[in-house]
Parts: C-alpha cells; structure tokens; sequence
C-alpha cells in the first residue's frame, strides 16, 4: 500500500490516568483519532497537500483503519512537570515542492517555548533544502523573516499540547499532523 498524501489535519491531545498506557489513549481520544491504528512516519509534507480541518479529516477515517501520522508525544508521572509536544510544518511557496514536519517533545518548555522551537525546526529543514541563505545564530524571528522574505517560504506554524504533571497519575501530551489519501 503506497500512496502520496492529499489531505493532512492537525491534532493535539492530553490524557490523564493512573495507567501510562491508558492516559496516552485518554491523550488520543481527546485528539479524537483514538479509532485508528497509527503508524509514524518521518516528517515530509507532500507537495500538494490540502490542510483540512479536524472535523473533515475524523469524517474521513475509519475504526481499524491503518493511519500514518508524523507524532510528538512526552508523557510524565511526576506532580508539576511542564511537558509539551509540538508539531511544526514549513510550506514553500511552490506547491510542487514538498514541505517539513518537524516533532518536539520537551520538558521544561511552555507551549508557546515548544511550538516556536518545533516551527524553526521544520522552516531551517526546508530553508537548508531551497538553498536559503541565513545564519543559523540568529535567532528564530530573524530567520523567520529571512525565509519568508526570501519568497521560497510562504508559510510556517505549529501544534502544540503542553500540560503539567498531576499529582499521582500519568499525563501525556500528543500533537500529530494525519495524512490521508
């Protein structure tokens, strides 16, 4: 079964529970993709691909189906532990051209600290591949800015889940970007 992707959506979750493995399910139900069975993949976004929504891209899935999906995931059991996962995507501006995935999955880092570090990720994976000048000390916003006014770059974000360890109980934070047919 090979297949190029035409569709992706982005998705985040946390689940909490007693158990690891039941909080990381909690964690994919609230990203409401816990029906299928997921296989990661590394971190391309194909040329062409149309960003959907969560709610059209869950219409579109089925219970048991094979779903690939670039995750981030962290999971902690320790009372106050910052954790998050980030998913960052780079666009170039020519659609022929395929994109960057990037996943990060910190401890110690806020949402906005992940989600920023997971999009520089992905925007210095394709600048590196578009033959993009830049330094790589200057930080993100300045390289932001150089990528996007180079004209090869026209878009970057990301998706990012952080959460706090509960007292007792495992959480696990999850951000995926599903690809589908």
């Amino acid at each position: 079964m090979s297949f190029v992707p035409s569709k992706v959506f982005f998705t985040k979750g946390v689940g909490r529970h007693k158990e690891y493995l039941s909080s990381f399910e909690l964690a994919l139900r609230d990203a409401k993709i816990e029906k299928c069975n997921l296989v990661t993949v590394s971190s391309i976004f194909p040329p062409q691909c149309e960003r959907i929504s969560v709610e059209e891209g869950t219409k579109l899935l089925s219970p048991g189906e094979i779903t690939f999906a670039v995750m981030a995931r962290n999971s902690t059991n320790e009372h106050g532990r910052l954790i998050a996962s980030s998913i960052g995507v780079a666009l170039p501006a020519d659609e022929s051209l395929y994109g960057y995935l990037s996943e990060h999955h910190p401890y110690g880092q806020t949402s906005e600290q992940s989600g920023e570090y997971a999009e520089d990720l992905a925007a210095t994976m394709l600048a590196t591949t578009l033959g993009i000048e830049f330094d790589p000390n200057k930080d993100w916003d300045e390289r932001e800015g150089i990528y996007k006014m180079s004209g090869k770059i026209i878009n970057s974000f990301n998706i990012t889940q952080a959460a706090e360890g509960d007292n007792g109980l495992w959480t696990t934070v999850i951000a995926c970007a599903v690809l589908l047919p």
